[in-house]
């Protein structure tokens, strides 16, 4: 079988948004953006303010630091940008379309490990490994096994991602473990907090733009697709919506309902930064 029959839904979507971020919103990125104070919530300033993410994500990486381990790396934009800033950066992507963009973007610079994260074996070693918007794809205990692993000597652990709040109510927003979760878990780890930000404020208006663009633009052209084909092919039409009413109504839920905005994203997301450093065991202990 193909690596293409084999691509998980979570992959497809990836490459989808890549293909149209790219040539529709003319986007480098795939993540969020990072709206700070002054800048108009507008999907013309959307690139703006993924450079802001890029930015707040590597100002808060340790002057130690020289080798970095880029997990989930999209196309490859944020490693480029660190690679060109003087550090040594390999990177993981589950994904073979996205892989190839990094391998494009980076030549010989990088190495980029085509596999999931828990599946990854290397004898490379990092100062930084480094989850933005992939760390909530990673199965929690296996991803922290590796990680303590594949790090140096009081390496860090990076992770810049959506948690879910725990709070009660209509959630129809998918993505991210529970923060409590989470915290119970690494306690376990030989990891040390050193930084903890929010920045739930600052990520959270990237839900009304994409909810803008589904509402003015998505659904108005799946709507006028509909229409053309109720009238070509209206028996076909039926049957599909009679044999994929599940699926149909599901997509419906996670992309198009007013449930999808920043005031929810706000009720039910946490948007973390966390900076952790691996604790060695001391040699009296």
């Amino acid at each position: 079988m193909s690596k293409r029959e084999k691509m998980t839904s979570r992959e497809l979507g990836l490459e989808i948004g890549a293909i149209c971020g790219k040539h529709l919103l003319k986007l480098k990125h795939l993540h969020y953006g990072y709206w700070t104070n002054g800048l108009d919530v507008d999907i013309g300033n959307l690139h703006t303010a993924q450079e802001n993410y890029t930015n707040f994500l590597i100002s808060h990486i340790p002057d130690s630091v020289k080798a970095i381990l880029d997990v989930g790396c999209g196309t490859g934009q944020t490693a480029k940008k660190l690679v060109d800033m003087g550090y040594k950066v390999d990177c993981v992507s589950p994904s073979a379309f996205l892989a190839e963009q990094g391998r494009s973007l980076l030549g010989n610079k990088s190495e980029i490990f085509e596999c999931p994260y828990e599946l990854l074996e290397t004898e490379n070693r990092y100062d930084v490994i480094m989850f933005s918007e992939s760390f909530q794809y990673v199965a929690l205990e296996k991803g922290l096994e590796k990680t303590a692993r594949f790090l140096n000597d009081d390496g860090y652990l990076l992770i810049c991602d959506v948690f879910e709040r725990g709070v009660k109510g209509n959630n129809v927003l998918g993505g991210g473990c529970r923060l409590t979760r989470f915290h119970e878990l690494i306690a376990h780890y030989p990891f040390e907090l050193v930084t903890d930000i929010d920045i739930t404020e600052e990520t959270a208006p990237n839900l009304d733009i994409m909810h803008d663009m589904t509402k003015n633009m998505l659904g108005p052209v799946l709507d006028s697709g509909l229409a053309f084909l109720s009238t070509k092919y209206p028996l076909t039409l039926r049957l599909l919506r009679w044999k994929y009413k599940k699926k149909i109504n599901k997509a419906y839920q996670k992309y198009a309902s007013e449930g999808r905005t920043s005031e929810a994203f706000k009720r039910f997301k946490s948007y973390r930064f966390f900076l952790y450093r691996k604790v060695c065991p001391s040699i009296n202990e």
